[in-house]
Parts: structure tokens; sequence; C-alpha cells
């Protein structure tokens, strides 16, 4: 386990779910020296979710499809000695001055002595996953709501199930995995909730066809549906949950096209619990710290812009899996593939024929697995509508207590047209899960005021475009213990529109990666200053209303 900067790798993977694997095995047998680094115990992410070693699981396969994939992919790893570098949570990546890059960890954050670490590498590979996005209603803070996701894990991980009555309700074909994994394990699911409808999914023929292990997915969940008699209501949602100390119930109502409830159509159903989630978010702090070069994806989310080989629009920095769109263990096992090569051929300084040619026949099946991706994410983005299901009294960010009633005010009276401006004025998103819970709604909440500014049409959901230098929470007194950094000659920042470089997979061999990057200049923002170029400034009289807002909260202001 490295201690100081004296460890040094040609590449650091940071994430051990399905990309984060596959890249490494890849680039390990490429004969790259290989660090792999993840905040967990085990490998596997998310999707192989480990039962706790406690509870004694001997068959922990039981609870997952493609168990055969991990094995393998654990398998590679093992042969190839890649560097497993487990309970390190990442929290920067920095550009050393020469050709390195300078990764900082944090080992045992949740223990009683964290301490830093400090890797060194030539190139760095983004598999962080992603994490689910949550739209909240009337309710949704009550004990027995869970997200999907979580129920899942609560599953894989503890053994345990959120209730014994759950309705699944959201969107996304997340909800058909979760509702047949809680049925199989004993709880009784009343209904599955889907917000969209799957009729979207035959506008893109070509798209399924190129998918076909999709489409048996889908079929295999809704056997296990009709089997354990689980009733599917699309074009529905759940808007409001009913219950004192918890889940007593929950009101689904039909949808419009635009995810408006429609009036006199809703209905309860019992239950002790709610496992909801509208699909998943790209976890791309990392990255955006750097200046990689985002896109919004068509249900409304940001991604990583990467070219055919998976490079990110900064030299020396590859991402995998869902950094780029969310679609799946099989995509992102793909594309932490082809990452993991093209990082070795670049590293080494050739494009050997064989390698050119996996290349080539990788970025193809990414490419129709992308296709479908990209369907599945049209077909089941959230419509402008949503913000309808939310009262006045709704709580939109939990951690800081905000009402959907103080988020209107702040635009409609006080002049916010973003989610940063609402930030400053109500402290939505200040709190502990730094608005990547609350993020999308407040976001759009904001875009109501502004119709659709920065991209995205008024209602969708756009979460925060905000560059941390911190990922996750560190100590103070770790960061007061590192040494003081060497001065850095970072890439340029680019721009939403940058192209990645020239792929291999169409060119001929290129030299590795091993440049410096100039040092981007960024003028110094000042209070009431435009965030971009699309932004006005405030009238003198709103500045200093907004300034005696935020001046009030500043005291106990943890962003």
């Amino acid at each position: 386990m490295p201690d100081s900067a004296s460890e040094a790798h040609d590449l650091v993977v940071i994430g051990a779910g399905v990309a984060g694997l596959a890249g490494a095995a890849a680039a390990r047998e490429y004969g790259l020296d290989v660090a792999l680094v993840d905040a967990a115990e085990q490998v596997g992410g998310q999707y192989y979710r480990h039962p706790a070693p406690g509870l004694g699981a001997t068959r922990p396969q039981a609870l997952h499809h493609g168990w055969s994939v991990l094995t393998g992919l654990r398998r590679r790893l093992a042969e190839g000695q890649v560097t497993w570098l487990n309970g390190h949570q990442v929290w920067s990546v920095v550009r050393e001055d020469g050709a390195g890059w300078a990764v900082h960890a944090v080992h045992g954050a949740e223990g009683p002595s964290p301490r830093p670490v400090l890797l060194r590498a030539r190139a760095v590979l983004l598999a962080t996953g992603a994490y689910e996005r949550q739209l909240p209603f009337p309710g949704w803070t009550l004990p027995g709501v869970v997200g999907a996701g979580g129920a899942q894990a609560m599953l894989k991980s503890g053994l345990v199930l959120p209730g014994s009555r759950v309705v699944v309700a959201g969107s996304g074909p997340l909800l058909l995995a979760v509702a047949s994994s809680l049925a199989a394990a004993g709880a009784r699911v009343p209904a599955v909730v889907e917000a969209a409808g799957y009729l979207r999914y035959a506008r893109h023929p070509l798209a399924l066809a190129g998918s076909p292990q999709k489409l048996v997915e889908a079929a295999r969940h809704g056997t296990a549906l009709l089997r354990h008699r689980v009733r599917l209501h699309t074009r529905s949602a759940v808007t409001a949950v009913h219950g004192t100390d918890r889940v007593a119930g929950v009101t689904v109502s039909r949808l419009d096209g635009d995810w408006r409830p429609v009036p006199g159509t809703g209905r309860r159903v019992d239950c002790d619990a709610l496992a909801v989630g509208h699909g998943l978010a790209p976890q791309i702090e990392l990255a955006t710290g750097l200046g990689c070069a985002i896109r919004w994806t068509p249900d409304g989310t940001r991604a990583l812009v990467l070219d055919a080989e998976q490079r990110t629009s900064v030299p020396g920095i590859w991402a995998a899996g869902e950094t780029g769109g969310v679609g799946g263990a099989q995509l992102a096992r793909v594309e932490g593939e082809l990452a993991g090569v093209s990082a070795a051929v670049r590293l080494r300084g050739g494009a050997e024929a064989a390698a050119v040619r996996r290349i080539r026949r990788l970025g193809r099946r990414r490419d129709r697995m992308r296709a479908f991706a990209d369907t599945m994410a049209a077909a089941h983005a959230p419509g402008p509508g949503w913000t309808d299901w939310l009262s006045q009294d709704t709580e939109v960010c939990r951690c800081e207590e905000v009402t959907a009633g103080r988020v209107r005010e702040a635009v409609a009276d006080l002049g916010a047209r973003d989610a940063r401006t609402v930030k400053l004025l109500t402290r939505a998103g200040m709190g502990w899960c730094q608005g990547r819970v609350c993020g999308a709604a407040v976001a759009c909440l904001a875009a109501e005021g502004a119709d659709g500014a920065d991209g995205a049409a008024s209602g969708a959901v756009p979460p925060s475009p905000e560059r941390r230098p911190l990922a996750v929470p560190v100590p103070l007194g770790l960061l007061a213990a590192l040494p003081e950094p060497a001065e850095s000659t970072g890439p340029p920042a680019p721009t939403g529109g940058t192209a990645p470089p020239e792929s291999l997979a169409s060119a001929g061999p290129t030299a590795p990666v091993d440049r410096p990057q100039p040092t981007p200049s960024r003028p110094e923002r000042t209070p009431g200053s435009p965030d971009s170029p699309g932004q006005t400034s405030d009238s003198p009289e709103r500045t200093r209303t907004r300034r005696r807002d935020v001046s009030d909260a500043a005291g106990s202001s943890r962003d």
C-alpha cells in the first residue's frame, strides 16, 4: 500500500466497477504498470456488490446476472498482478510539473485514523460510475422511501429488504431489475410504476437490432414479474406518499405526455416501502475539475465528451463506463477494454497492428451499444411537467430542509435564473450530499424562470455544471498535512464543444502522451459577477438583496 509520492505507475484506474476492471486488465496485458483504486473493500462496483463478509453468504452470485463476467475479470487482474488499492477515496487529480498526474486519495475515510495517499501516474482512467437521480414529491422524506438502486444495494450487500410490501417507481430500465430482484427475495411488489412508456423504443429499430442482449434481458425481467404477479403501470408516477412515522401507502397518478398528473386519476396503493429512482447521472466531478469537455445526454444529464478511444478532451485522461453516458454493465465492459488498450498503445509510443484492430473491433461494439443507450435515455427522459407534482411545502433539498416554495420564491421574486444562484439564496445544495440528490430538482425549478437556459429545455433535468476542487469530503487535517505542491502546468480548460484528439481507429502510430500543457488563465469572480458569458449581471438593488441573504448563511456554509 503506497504511503507517499514515491509510488508511481503508468496508469491509475479510478473505480473498480465493470469498466475499471476491464480497463485495468486490458492495460496490464499490454505491459503497463497499473494501479486500481476504489473506495469499496471489494471489486465489482455497484453492479456486482458483495454481501458484507460478516453475513457469511455462501452464494453471492445468486443475486446477480452474469457473475461469470466478474470472475473472469478478477482472474485477469490476478494473472496480470494489478496493484489493488481498496478503501481509497480519490478526491482530486491534478497535473504535476512535467508529464505526470498526481492522484490524491484518502485511505480509511470512514475509520478513526484516515490518512492521505498520493499516487503518481503517466495517465489516468476515470471509471467512477454514476449515482441515482431523484425527483422529489410530497412525502418522499418519510422513512421507508429509498432509492431504487439503494433497495438493490440493501439486498445485495446487506441481504435485507426495505419492506415486506414494496412499490417500485420512477423511470428507467433499472426499475424492472429491482422489482424482479425484490420479488425473488420474498418481497411482495404490488406495482411497478413507470413514468415513461416503452413504445418509444420502437422508434429506433436499428438500435434495438444492434443490442439483442438487451431485449433478452428485458424479456427475462418481464417473465419474472409475470411469475410473481407484479403489475406494471406505464405513463404513471407516485405523486404522494402517505403515512406518519413511515410509509403506509402511495398515490399513483396517470401522467400526460409532459409528465403532468392527469386530474382525477390518482389512486392509493398500500405498501410499507417505496423504492424510487428516475435514472442515473454520470459521476464526473473529478473530470469536470480537470476541465474535461462535457455534453448533454438525451435524458438531460451531463456526460463526458469522449473520442473513438475513450479519451477525454484533456490529454492523458481516459474515461469509460457511465462517465460517458449511462448504458449498463455490458457497455461499460467494452468501453473499459477499449480505454485500457488505447492507453497502453499511447503510453508505449506505438500502435501495433493487432492493437489497432482490437481498438476498431471494440469501437464498433461500443457504437452499437451506445446507440441503444441513447435510445434508452431518450425513452425515459423526464418531461417538463413533473414539477407539477410538487406542493409548495415539499422539501426539495433534504439536507438543508429547503422547500419547493422557497426555491420558487428565489426564482420569481429574487431573480434567480440558475441552480447556483438558487443555492446562494436558499442554501439548497449546500448540505452533506452537495447537491447530488437535490441538484437536478433545483436546476429544473430554476429553469422554469430562465426558459431553459444553458442548452436544456425548461423543466428538463440539467445538473449543476460546477467545477469542484474536492470530489468528496476531505478532513481539513489531511489537507493541512499535505506537502506544498510543485508548480503545476495544467491543461487548458476546454469549452463544451471542444473535440477530443485524433483517434487511433482512423490514424497511424502516434507519440506517447507525455507532454505538459499550459496553465489556463481564469479571471477572478466577484460576488454578483456573472458565472458565464450567457448570464447577465444583477442590478445593484438585487445584488444588495442577495448579498444580505448570503451573508446571513455564510457562517455555516459547507460549500
